[in-house]
């Protein structure tokens, strides 16, 4: 099948492509190659066999999803970014781009869609009270992360919360610009999946990590600005007490996801899958394995914070193991001493 892998000069999109290749598919690769991001031109590690394209999905000429079978949506403005004055970007990259190509596939006939979403669309995540039951956090409040209390408490009553595991029928609760981009991607493509009969996959990405990962911008997950202090030979800086509880999957794994994802779904539905490893770990345990692996200094404890962060989002992959046969591969102590020496992309910015 000619798959176009749309951000596919990317971390996630360059793996998808590289697998998609493998599998025996045709591949063309579609990407703006945002300075922020790639630096300048095509990365040196993009898997050669794929047809490349530099443009805008925002500008997305029809003819390319001449012959085109699935599209895999990889191409987004990702992170928190600086500050609101990227929220023009934001919305432009995300949602207008997104809508740009459900409109060209719809011309075209294209039926089958897989879109990179996110854990960011949840939010909070889910936390029970001991007296209240299920519960949904309110804003987090400046006072309090001055002080240090990082932890959300119940709305209701403000007795402390236990985090547990979210699922994918969870409502959606996002939380900053980038997580409100990604939720109306979903939004849009459930209308594009409704409207033309479509087949669409939303993988709910959690904390990707592993080799080609970017460095030097503010735009990365932590794992890449924890290796990208490492390779100053600096110690991973962690924000807040780092006890924030996340999920990390490595690449090869959402790669495989996406694959698994080109022959599921229901037509004129969106279906949604967690892609997890389904081994939390707090972040500061994340730092300290890769210093450890990497042989760098320790990671330090900032107290710092960053508003529009969320403190505990941990999934569940069940349903992306009982439908799409997901089984990650890579261990967190092996994913870890890997991405701990694996190639970055050259620093940008």
């Amino acid at each position: 099948m000619r798959i176009l892998v749309t951000g596919g000069a990317g971390f996630i999109g360059g793996a998808v492509a590289s697998a998609a290749l493998d599998a025996g598919h045709e591949v063309v690769v579609l990407d703006t190659l945002l300075p922020a991001v790639h630096g300048a031109g095509w990365p040196e590690h993009l898997d050669p066999r794929a047809e490349r394209l530099d443009a805008d999905v925002r500008e997305l000429d029809d003819s390319v999803l001449e012959g085109v079978g699935a599209v895999c949506h990889q191409a987004s403005m990702v992170g928190l970014g600086i500050d609101l004055d990227d929220l023009p970007a934001y919305a432009s990259h995300n949602v207008l781009g997104t809508a740009v190509l459900l409109a060209a596939m719809a011309r075209r006939r294209v039926d089958r869609l897989v879109l990179a979403s996110s854990m960011v669309v949840y939010g909070e995540g889910r936390y029970t009270c001991a007296d209240h039951g299920v519960v949904r956090p309110g804003a987090r409040r400046v006072p309090d992360l001055d002080a240090g209390r990082f932890d959300p408490p119940c709305p209701l009553c403000g007795s402390a919360l236990t985090w547990k595991v979210i699922d994918e029928d969870s409502p959606l609760d996002p939380r900053s610009v980038y997580a409100s981009t990604k939720a109306s991607q979903e939004m849009l493509t459930a209308s594009w999946a409704r409207s033309s009969g479509g087949t669409a996959v939303a993988l709910r990405y959690h904390n990707v990590y592993g080799p080609h990962m970017p460095q030097g911008t503010p735009y990365a997950g932590v794992a890449s600005l924890f290796r990208s202090s490492l390779e100053r030979g600096l110690a991973p800086q962690v924000f807040e007490d780092g006890a924030q509880m996340r999920d990390f999957v490595h690449v090869a794994d959402v790669a495989s996801a996406n694959l698994l994802a080109l022959t599921a779904g229901t037509p004129g539905e969106l279906t949604a899958y967690n892609v997890a490893s389904g081994s939390p770990h707090s972040v500061v345990e994340m730092a300290e394995a890769l210093s450890q692996a990497f042989g760098g200094p320790s990671p330090e404890v900032t107290g710092e914070y960053r508003l529009g962060d969320v403190r505990h989002v941990v999934a569940s992959p069940a349903r992306a193991r009982s439908e799409l046969g997901f089984a990650p591969a890579i261990t967190f102590g092996e994913g870890m001493a890997e991405f701990a020496t694996a190639p970055l992309r050259a620093r940008v910015g």
